[in-house]
């Protein structure tokens, strides 16, 4: 008599039995995961459709439209892209000009100056490199603050405003410049400004990327043939913190383009005074919410989320992960 645990002639493998089973136990439990992530992720998820993927595609679908607020929108294809190339003097003559003129200055600058400012700190002890970077990162948490305290009183239009009052002092000026108001000084002034608010989250996302690199890496470096502090950044500390390179350069582009409505800021007006600082956000507003023409603002935002995107695009190509 065969023991039990045989099986009888002609019948299948306990394998191939089980088999099917496992299958199914796996397939339900691989289910229960993925619903599981999904639980977790809907609150979320629902929160970023509602104020960004739907914003977007409505502004997308405005694009196409007239509508003033006040009636339905009607549907006009491409003709607010076609005025924006051809009939908008002001985009072309003045916003264009003056958003590249700012992009490459404050995008770039800030981006090297967030850089070169966390590598200086990381080089001093940690108690006065947490309170030097509190003091550049702080500018970033106060910027509307500091902008109707600080900046709009320094750069003040008459003789008690700091910087003129300095300047008629020490004799460098006869009468107070209106440094807001003017065409020849709104720009400097709103780059300046923007550098001076330049040291946020990516910042901070660099001086602890520096921090973290191994101390090892550098001494293998000058065994290797590495000379100076200048080949021991290029070579070891920038790869070796490309996410936080990379997420600096996006922080970077998100502000420089936000960063354009310090122009209506410091002069007090949309649009700026003879557009000299009058940037493709300001556009938007200035059409959206003055002039009340969204169909049109929908599509020189859509414009923006393009340049915004290219730019983003090159980011990952520069730093991001090769596979």
């Amino acid at each position: 008599m065969k023991a039990s645990s045989e099986l009888a002639p002609g019948s299948p493998p306990r394998s191939a039995e089980e088999k099917p089973l496992r299958l199914k136990w796996h397939q339900k439990k691989g289910f229960r995961d993925e619903l599981s992530a999904y639980l977790f992720l809907g609150p979320y998820l629902i929160l970023f459709s509602m104020f960004i993927v739907v914003p977007v595609l409505a502004a997308i679908g405005l694009s196409f439209t007239y509508f003033n607020t006040v009636q339905a929108p009607e549907f006009i294809g491409l003709q607010n892209y076609v005025n924006l190339l051809t009939q908008d003097s002001e985009f072309m003559m003045y916003v264009l000009p003056n958003t590249i003129k700012f992009a490459l200055l404050v995008g770039p600058g800030g981006y090297i100056l967030s850089f070169w400012l966390a590598w200086l700190l990381a080089q001093i002890p940690r108690k006065s490199r947490t309170l030097l970077a509190l003091a550049l990162y702080s500018p970033s948490l106060t910027a509307a603050v500091a902008m109707a305290v600080v900046w709009l009183t320094v750069f003040s239009g008459d003789s008690t405003g700091y910087l003129n009052a300095f300047l008629i002092d020490w004799g460098f000026i006869n009468e107070p410049i209106q440094w807001t108001q003017s065409p020849h000084y709104l720009m400097p002034i709103m780059i300046a400004v923007t550098l001076w608010n330049s040291m946020g989250v990516g910042f901070l996302a660099m001086l602890a990327g520096i921090l973290n690199v191994n101390p090892e890496m550098y001494e293998a470096g000058y065994i290797d043939g590495i000379q100076n502090r200048l080949q021991e950044v290029w070579y070891i500390t920038i790869p070796s913190m490309k996410p936080q390179m990379l997420f600096g350069a996006v922080m970077a582009i998100v502000g420089t383009f936000q960063g354009g409505e310090i122009g209506v800021q410091l002069s007090g007006a949309n649009p700026t005074p003879q557009y000299a600082g009058q940037l493709l956000i300001n556009h938007i507003a200035d059409y959206g919410f003055i002039r009340y023409d969204m169909g049109y603002a929908s599509a020189v935002s859509v414009v923006l989320l393009l340049v915004i995107y290219g730019f983003t695009k090159l980011s990952w190509r520069l730093f991001g992960e090769k596979e």
